[in-house]
């Protein structure tokens, strides 16, 4: 690519003709990838196995020379080893939760903090979101990126901002109702909670000024959407980020509805090849590789999310030029081996929620037996259904049987149980229970 004067002042990088993006892209990922080399030990020790200095990175096409980030390697370093600025200069420090093992730290200094407020209010904005609305942030608070991420880019729309955090559930309904919330900002699982102490207390959302709900930190099925748009009244909005790379805000869906718009002047997208590592044309779906151009106290280059999706590169109607991703409902991680058949969560939750009477409250059960790893569904229904006659009960398991095994093509065993029997989460659901023998 020849070398092009990129002016940093454009009115908007969501609207950019393609051979501008594409020069801001350049100019970005070689400035990251010299600061990583000279300031992050283990990218300069695979940069210098390779034979690659940061002067051979003279096209987009390039970055595929780069090696890989895995979240093994911020583990490996925990807690600063992959900070390309010293600590004097980190303003913020967020950490995963650590369930599986050290937490996954993660540094800001003051650009960054600007940045990526910047780009959840561009997110934001492109929802339709603009000042005059009043969010209510229900994301938690602290290490997680969420409701830090979220309160950031809401203020620098100019929104008015409830910093309510997760749980206490009755009073966020009372919030929502006396402040006249306009926006909430969740997890799925949790905003499904919501609707259902509403109906306990009398709260119909409906009737609120509520017209919008910014979603995300977990995976949901489009199911999953229409049943939230139906008992709320609102319009629904897939929101997508992670820690390694900033927080919400790496892309989201316009009122369009059709994949999330990737902020790729500032997070570099590819699909490649989950088994291979090989990169993909647009449009296949293979796993999603992320890569941050303009983040300075900690930049991540071809970070391997393990998010299963696709490019699509073709125009929006909305008019924005950013390429989008497919929504995201699995991840490699996620997946499980019964019987030689690889299972999604996301397609049993697509299942499930295609049979009117069930309710959006699952849990799937992993567990052995005589030497075999089997799954069992847990899946609370209405309270109209629990109370019907026996036959209707069992027409309704068969039916959910059904429909699971047309999609994920094994037979998995289904269990009725009643309504609110299945433990709530105020943050991220907790949708499999793994008991396997190990």
């Amino acid at each position: 690519m020849s070398a092009m004067v990129v002016k940093e002042d454009v009115s908007s990088h969501d609207y950019m003709k393609k051979e501008y993006l594409e020069a801001l892209q350049l100019s970005r990922l070689q400035k990251t990838v010299r600061r990583s080399y000279e300031n992050v030990e283990l990218f300069r020790k695979r940069m210098d196995e390779r034979g690659l200095k940061p002067e051979d990175i003279r096209s987009l096409a390039d970055i595929r020379k780069l090696p890989f980030t895995m979240k093994t390697d911020l583990r490996d370093t925990y807690p600063y080893g992959l900070f390309a600025s010293p600590l004097s200069e980190v303003v913020r420090l967020h950490a995963s939760s650590g369930t599986t093992g050290k937490p996954i730290v993660v540094g800001y200094n003051q650009h960054d903090i600007e940045m990526w407020a910047d780009v959840v209010r561009r997110a934001m904005a492109c929802t339709g979101m603009d000042a005059s609305e009043v969010v209510q942030v229900a994301y938690g608070y602290g290490l997680f990126t969420g409701g830090l991420g979220a309160h950031y880019g809401a203020e620098a729309l100019g929104a008015t901002v409830i910093p309510i955090s997760g749980g206490n559930t009755d009073r966020q309904l009372m919030l929502m109702r006396d402040f006249g919330t306009t926006t909430i900002c969740c997890t799925p699982s949790y905003f499904n909670f919501m609707i259902e102490q509403g109906e306990k207390l009398g709260i119909d959302l409906k009737k609120l000024p509520l017209k919008r709900g910014i979603f995300g930190a977990e995976p949901w099925t489009l199911e999953m959407r229409k049943r939230i748009e139906e008992n709320a009244g609102i319009k629904a909005f897939d929101i997508y980020g992670l820690s390694e790379i900033i927080g919400p805000g790496v892309a989201i869906e316009c009122p369009e509805q059709n994949g999330l718009h990737v902020f790729e002047d500032l997070f570099y997208p590819e699909i490649i090849d989950p088994d291979t590592g090989e990169a993909l044309p647009d449009g296949e779906f293979g796993e999603l590789v992320l890569t941050t151009l303009d983040k300075e106290a900690m930049p991540m280059i071809r970070y391997r999310t393990r998010d299963l999706t696709r490019i699509i590169a073709e125009p929006c109607a909305c008019g924005r030029t950013l390429r989008r991703i497919d929504r995201i409902g699995s991840r490699s991680d996620d997946m499980f081996i019964i019987r030689g058949v690889n299972v999604f969560p996301s397609q049993i939750e697509a299942a499930l929620l295609s049979v009117e009477g069930t309710t959006p409250n699952y849990q799937i059960i992993l567990y052995t037996e005589r030497g075999m790893d089997n799954v069992e569904v847990d899946v609370e229904i209405t309270e109209e259904m629990f109370s019907d006659d026996v036959a209707g009960l069992e027409k309704l398991q068969r039916k959910l049987a059904h429909a699971v095994e047309s999609l994920v093509g094994i037979r998995i065993a289904v269990k009725l149980v009643a309504a609110h029997t299945i433990a709530r989460s105020e943050g991220k659901a907790r949708r499999v229970i793994d008991r396997r023998e190990r």
